[in-house]
């Protein structure tokens, strides 16, 4: 790769990915319980209606079912199946079915959901976990992409591709100043997509260990810390298992006259213990195929806008990654963890730092602390520190909205890469008509909550191919990945599709000025 990519700051290339409706996943579907829907369950009616049938009207419907379908799906059967298991619970203890009417009732509860119907946006980068078979030069990435669906409703999906050697070498337009460089488009940049797995699925879910002061400090901060909660916690080791959370519950319940109403106190800890989980996926499907689905209540609404890293320290790397949980009310900041992009953890966080959008991690520890960039006020970008990567100190501002192109808000576009210069920072500003642009900032490397230089103008601002979408006039990113001199820039174009830039390091940094 050369330095300086032909003398341009940025480069746009010609790859875009947009979102494909025909990807689409199996779930449960409760009469009455449409998406995002609260109602009154009809399921017991529809499976009335489904009992009543005769056994050849069964057949005949199933029949068809599986003709239409099965193509869509690795094993349209087993989803069938697990789905009548859900339901199954409704049945009269007396009542047996064939095994073709079980999944005929199973159909009747499955819906096809097209995860990214609406839109497919705000993409992170990172190395990916295998780069065995790599040529000299070569980077193999995951790209993550926030997903959205019916009923506005955001999943993470993930796509792999790879960036060729001489990425950074390609011809162009040369840079003619402020927004010029913004305007370029060229070729692909030895930047390539290998195409997504055909059958996309959320795995498995199952419960994880349980952090007692972590649980301890979510409740303090909704305002839930009582004597009912001290007994409890009096009665779980620090790290506890649902078995264990059951039986100090039945425990408090025991206690109920004596210590008083205690109902909304489980209810909480329920609800924080369902929102930590693990979920893991078939290593014989492709990453492109895994979807991360909201499965706890605090991301009933969606996970938004996943800022993945690749994390160094003592042991083998690890991949973190924080996103937005929403649960139709609040907004906070979530963890996930993995080592290989087939078993991740998720994890809430706790503090100050970690309230509302925006958290992103740097890629290593800093005199021995975990480092986060934060926007807990919803509209500057700060620096908070860590002892575990959970519990989150206040927040000390380095950057705020100044400037005509960022008077609304500022905000981190994904993780910091780190360089000789400092902690190079992509930002995301907000102007007049709710315009986004990507700008840079550049932080010390020892106190990163010491801001050393920025980008005096905004790096990328939408063209107008990209100002029309969900969003207008946004582009926004979530993670960037340094190769050689070059930094790719995935962003996405108004909430609606995802484009590649490539900047080149060495201007971008002669380019800022002192702070």
């Amino acid at each position: 790769m050369t330095a300086g990519a032909g003398g341009r700051l940025l480069t746009r290339t010609h790859l875009r990915l947009r979102p494909d409706p025909a990807r689409t996943l199996s779930r449960l579907f409760v009469p009455g319980q449409e998406t995002l829907i609260r109602g009154e369950s009809r399921a017991m009616t529809v499976i009335s209606r489904v009992l009543a049938l005769s056994e050849e009207e069964v057949q005949a419907a199933l029949a068809r079912t599986l003709t239409r379908f099965s193509g869509q799906y690795r094993d349209l059967g087993e989803a069938l199946e697990r789905n009548f298991g859900l339901v199954a619970h409704r049945l009269a203890d007396d009542i047996t079915v064939s095994p073709a009417r079980r999944r005929l009732i199973g159909a009747y509860f499955t819906q096809q959901y097209a995860l990214e119907a609406a839109a497919l946006f705000n993409p992170s980068i990172v190395p990916h976990p295998d780069q065995a078979g790599c040529a000299p030069g070569e980077v193999r990435f995951v790209l993550s992409l926030r997903a959205v669906g019916e009923g506005h409703l955001s999943s993470i999906e993930f796509r792999t591709g790879t960036i060729s050697g001489d990425c950074g070498t390609g011809g162009g337009c040369a840079d003619g100043g402020h927004g010029a460089a913004s305007d370029c488009e060229t070729s692909d940049w030895g930047i390539s997509i290998d195409p997504p797995g055909p059958f996309p699925d959320i795995g498995r879910s199952r419960a994880v260990a349980y952090d007692r002061s972590l649980f301890q400090e979510k409740l303090a901060e909704l305002g839930r810390e009582d004597e009912n909660a001290q007994f409890l916690w009096s009665l779980l080791p620090p790290r506890f298992s649902m078995a264990e959370l059951d039986a100090a519950v039945a425990e408090l319940s025991l206690q109920q006259v004596l210590r008083g109403d205690s109902v909304a106190l489980v209810d909480w800890v329920r609800w924080m213990a369902a929102s930590s989980y693990e979920v893991e996926f078939d290593p014989r499907h492709a990453i492109s195929e895994r979807v991360l689905w909201p499965s706890g209540p605090a991301e009933s609404h969606g996970m938004e806008d996943a800022r993945f890293v690749r994390f160094t320290g003592d042991g083998d790397p690890v991949y973190f990654a924080t996103y937005t949980a929403f649960d139709g009310r609040r907004v906070e900041s979530h963890l996930l963890e993995t080592a290989d992009f087939r078993v991740f953890t998720v994890s809430q966080l706790a503090g100050q730092s970690a309230k509302n959008k925006g958290m992103a991690l740097f890629p290593r520890l800093i005199g021995g602390r975990y480092v986060a960039l934060s926007r807990w006020d919803r509209e500057s970008n700060g620096i908070a520190y860590s002892a575990d990567g959970r519990r989150w100190g206040e927040t000390v501002t380095v950057q705020g909205p100044a400037r005509p192109w960022d008077l609304v808000q500022v905000g981190n576009c994904g993780s910091p890469i780190e360089t000789p210069a400092g902690w190079l920072v992509f930002t995301h500003g907000v102007g007049p008509m709710r315009e986004y642009s990507i700008g840079a900032i550049l932080l010390d490397l020892d106190e990163p909550e010491r801001m050393l230089a920025a980008l005096p103008e905004p790096l990328l601002v939408a063209s107008e191919s990209e100002r029309v979408g969900y969003v207008p006039n946004v582009v926004y990113s979530c993670g960037s990945l340094l190769h050689g001199d070059t930094v790719v820039l995935p962003y996405g174009c108004s909430d609606s599709s995802v484009r590649f830039a490539i900047v080149d390091l060495p201007r971008l940094l002669d380019r800022m000025t002192r702070a």
